[in-house]
């Protein structure tokens, strides 16, 4: 058990190698034909706080609703885990999610990994007051990089925990080979906690990514600013409005920013000419049926799962072993 906390920094994101890299793909999605964003730019210090408050809101269901469904199901699903896991946290957030959970699995280890490493520096802390006979082992890295767990981690009983849909950020493609890298990241004593958000009346869908008091719409356009920190462009938010919608045909929430005008933005080396109406594609969010998603956990490696629902159907957890 370690009282003292420190964050563990992949080494590669403090090189100068690494920020370069990450301009060069911020310049390359932009001047792409169709622009994007990487949704992981989401997740400044002020982008963390202003999810934390989506995820209050009425329109979006799936933290409450995943909520419901750990509290109804915990004991069961604790049985089906087991104690003394080293529980690893994939976009930990603020820590609360793992948190709800520590009474009943009791992990051995919990470790917490984020992008934004001074809102979970602040979150680890906090919880190692209220937890301080879990050892707890942060880690800032970008997992939607090619990663890894240091020596630091625990390699028994390894169970990866993704609640949130997060996985619906992936493409199909995508989605197989991040869960294939988490397989090869554990023993077949392992496993996935995973919280997956399942299609449902497009209306539902729309709302919960179009919030009416605007709180979705802040969050998108927060990234330009975190953008402008990392890039040295000159985005100005007021130029951009925010666009959220169920793209049916494809089965994918659509986040988009949409320019209110001709803009022109620059940054060291490049430049953009937007025109009125023209897009920046920011995020995607998959939504599955419980059969499809079990097919995709079974070609990645895992196995025997267990599913847990809400009474409406509009969101399953599932615990599937490493085989």
């Amino acid at each position: 058990m370690t009282n003292s906390l420190s964050v563990v920094i992949h080494p590669a994101e403090i090189s100068g190698a690494r920020r370069h890299e990450t301009q060069s793909e911020l310049a390359a999605g932009l001047l792409a034909t169709a622009a994007h964003i990487s949704p992981k730019y989401f997740y400044d210090a002020m982008g963390s706080i202003l999810f934390e408050a989506i995820c209050e809101l009425p329109e979006y269901y799936p933290t409450r609703t995943e909520a419901e469904i750990f509290t109804r199901h915990m004991s069961e699903m604790a049985q089906v885990i087991g104690a003394g896991a080293t529980l690893i946290d994939l976009g930990a957030g603020n820590c609360a999610k793992a948190a709800s959970l520590f009474t009943h699995l009791h992990p051995q280890q919990y470790v917490p990994i984020d992008i934004s490493v001074d809102h979970l520096h602040e979150s680890v802390a906090r919880l190692q007051q209220r937890f301080p006979h879990i050892e707890m082992t942060p880690l800032g890295l970008d997992f939607s990089r090619q990663w890894f767990l240091p020596d630091e981690v625990r390699s028994d009983k390894r169970v990866f925990f993704y609640p949130g849909s997060s996985i619906g950020n992936f493409d199909q493609d995508h989605a197989l080979a991040f869960l294939r890298q988490l397989r090869a990241s554990c023993d077949i004593d392992g496993g996935i906690l995973i919280g997956v958000d399942l299609i449902k009346d497009q209306a539902i869908l729309d709302a919960a990514y179009d919030d009416a008091l605007g709180l979705t719409s802040a969050f998108n356009l927060n990234c330009l600013r975190h953008v402008n920190r990392i890039l040295g462009s000159n985005f100005d938010v007021q130029q951009w409005r925010h666009l959220g919608f169920f793209n049916a045909q494809l089965g994918r929430i659509e986040m988009h920013l949409q320019a209110l005008a001709d803009v022109v933005v620059t940054w060291p080396g490049g430049a953009r000419n937007f025109s009125e109406g023209e897009r920046i594609h920011t995020e995607n969010s998959y939504k599955y049926t419980i059969p499809a998603f079990l097919h995709l956990l079974e070609q990645a490696g895992f196995g025997n799962a267990r599913s847990w629902n809400d009474p409406l159907n509009w969101f399953s957890v599932i615990y599937a072993h490493a085989v």
